[in-house]
């Protein structure tokens, strides 16, 4: 695993895809190889747990710190380690801004960390948002990132391969934390059979049993 030192990693995919898996799988692996590991998670994401981050299946935990900018992660001395993993990377803002956004300063500070510390950083993230619009923080991760894991759950309703984390609450809102209580993961074609379905109002795409 050393090998991946100085490299930027970045796991992608829908909700329920095994992207936090991968990244806690990753981490996992690198201590193995005898390198010293720290994991950071947005502060908003407090669904399973306030000090870790836990995979939705709960077969995976490992202890983490909240932030809320990126540039908190140098708080906790991050030159004594040799990889820095993010969870939920999508829902970490730069100090500059008072919302979500500034994707570029995000991106360059991580890249930064990579080429200038020598660092392996790790991050998860959702590529798309409910409505299918990208991440901006990601989008700009990904043309940057040495390697990218596209990670896919299975569509609820046909069983392909999920695109989109679909939104079943009525909030309208971009950010919203939640779990199956408020999100299935569904494949492009039955996504936007859904869509139509909203439009032109003639029946509904997904079976009865779901």
């Amino acid at each position: 695993m050393r090998h991946y030192q100085g490299k930027l990693i970045v796991h992608t995919g829908s909700m329920f895809s095994g992207k936090t898996s991968g990244l806690l799988e990753d981490l996992r692996r690198f201590e193995i190889a005898g390198l010293k590991v720290i994991l950071y998670k947005p502060e908003i994401d407090n669904r399973f747990s306030e000090s870790s981050v836990k995979t939705h299946s709960k077969n995976y935990e490992r202890t983490s710190f909240n932030i809320k900018n990126i540039q908190d992660i140098m708080t906790n001395d991050i030159l004594n380690h040799d990889v820095i993993g993010i969870d939920e990377v999508q829902f970490i803002s730069s100090q500059f801004i008072s919302s979500y956004g500034a994707p570029n300063d995000v991106a360059s500070f991580l890249s930064s960390i990579v080429s200038n510390f020598k660092k392996t950083v790790v991050v998860a993230g959702l590529d798309l948002d409910y409505k299918g619009a990208p991440f901006e923080v990601v989008k700009e991760l990904l043309p940057l990132a040495d390697y990218v894991y596209k990670h896919h759950a299975v569509c609820i309703n046909c069983g392909n391969d999920a695109w989109i984390s679909h939104r079943i609450s009525e909030d309208d809102e971009r950010i919203k934390i939640g779990d199956l209580d408020k999100y299935v993961p569904l494949c492009r074609h039955c996504y936007n059979e859904i869509q139509r379905i909203k439009i032109f109002g003639k029946g509904s795409v997904l079976n009865e049993s779901n």
